[in-house]
């Protein structure tokens, strides 16, 4: 079975850091996107990057392309988004995707 296990949430202060992880297994990693996307309370989830994991293009959106950088590990099959300069407007439930498959989510909750 294909499964994304994204992780690292957690409480952070505004003007922090926080890097998630994606562990992807069941799949051939290298074949695939890793999107990653967030959606916080009452509002519609929205991407906030997306990386080919062949060759590591990546694609962020100018709303958090200044903050936000995303890398990945072929060996380990992870993928990775790094966020800096953390905004209380950040606070969401990150999730990983690609494309058919979901992960289950990662708390990010940054107090001001």
């Amino acid at each position: 079975d294909v499964q994304l296990q994204a992780s690292g949430g957690g409480l952070v202060q505004a003007g922090g850091s926080a890097r998630l992880s994606c562990q992807a297994s069941g799949l051939t990693f290298v074949d695939y996107n890793i999107g990653w996307f967030r959606q916080a309370p009452g509002k519609e989830r929205e991407g906030v990057g997306c990386i080919s994991i062949s060759d590591g293009t990546t694609y962020i959106p100018d709303s958090v392309k200044d903050r936000f950088t995303l890398s990945r590990d072929i060996g380990r099959s992870t993928a990775y988004l790094q966020m800096n300069n953390l905004k209380p407007e950040d606070t969401a439930v990150y999730y990983c995707n690609t494309g058919l498959y979901w992960g289950q989510g990662t708390l990010v909750t940054v107090s001001s």
